[in-house]
């Protein structure tokens, strides 16, 4: 089996002096893209373009993600703010269509459609994601779990490129995968105030909160310093801690069934970097409890 290096493979399509110096990229989906090489190359028969796949996997992602990135609110932008998103809006662009580059070059027109097919589904899940979030039609459960299918979509293109042993693990592992990625996500969000406008935190207040917070959610009236008291009131970073736990748990469960020491390896090395932040957030809920 090659060794993973995708995202040094990946840099080549991603870094240009012009995107560095005016604006910011969304992180690399690394842990879904090793979870997608890892699958593809431990098959029984390892696939010829597993590194290809995982590769143009990346690329779309990020195109996709950079794209999110977009600040929808076009009035009274400075000049500086008004470069950096015309370049999120050109990176993505460019990210997205190197796929079609690279797999055109080796044959992979199938592929193509299967890809360009989950991402019009990833654009639906987002439209029909964001039209509920406007509505208030939403609990913190359903919140998670929509970030996942997004998170997920695109990958579920390459199901049909496995065996029908490791198609059925890699379904499970994927999902399992995206969660705990979606609640870590949202357990660095809670350390930003300024972004709990949106986030699982603030699905669960409006859910649970009082009437006189659920008002002030509603009507958009979360400033730093109310969102700051919420957070505290609501534990939402050890809730979150919490949720990262079961769902790591969830993964490790189901890793155990998988029959190939090199892949179960390979799993648990991505598992990793969703159990080390659990510590220095356990430590630090117990420090608090002690000061209290």
């Amino acid at each position: 089996m090659k060794p993973y290096r995708i995202p040094e493979l990946a840099k080549k399509y991603i870094e240009h002096d012009m995107i560095e110096a005016h604006t910011e990229l969304p992180d690399f989906p690394d842990s879904r893209v090793r979870l997608l090489f890892a699958f593809l190359a431990n098959q029984r028969t390892p696939l010829l373009h597993s590194e290809l796949y995982a590769l143009v996997a990346s690329l779309v992602q990020l195109g996709m993600d950079t794209h999110d990135l977009i600040d929808a609110d076009s009035m009274r932008v400075q000049e500086r703010e008004m470069r950096s998103r015309q370049l999120k809006v050109l990176a993505g662009d460019y990210y997205s269509s190197r796929f079609y580059q690279l797999l055109s070059q080796a044959g992979q027109v199938d592929m193509i459609r299967r890809i360009s097919n989950g991402v019009c589904e990833v654009n639906r899940l987002k439209v029909n994601l964001y039209l509920r979030m406007k509505q208030l039609k939403l609990t913190a459960e359903e919140y998670i779990s929509q970030c996942v299918q997004l998170k997920t979509e695109l990958f579920h293109a390459f199901t049909d490129s496995l065996d029908e042993k490791m198609a059925r693990v890699w379904t499970e592992l994927l999902q399992g995968f995206g969660r705990c990625e979606v609640v870590l996500d949202e357990l660095h969000r809670s350390e930003k105030p300024e972004r709990f406008d949106g986030s699982w935190g603030y699905w669960h207040v409006l859910n649970n909160g009082t009437e006189e917070e659920k008002r002030k959610l509603s009507d958009q009236q979360s400033e730093p310093s109310f969102a700051q008291s919420l957070l505290a009131k609501y534990d939402i970073r050890q809730q979150l801690s919490e949720l990262l736990k079961q769902s790591a748990a969830l993964v490790q469960t189901a890793v155990a069934r998988v029959d190939s020491d090199k892949l179960v390896r390979e799993l648990n090395g991505i598992l990793e970097t969703f159990t080390t932040p659990l510590v220095p957030a356990a430590s630090a809920a117990t420090a608090q409890g002690e000061r209290r």
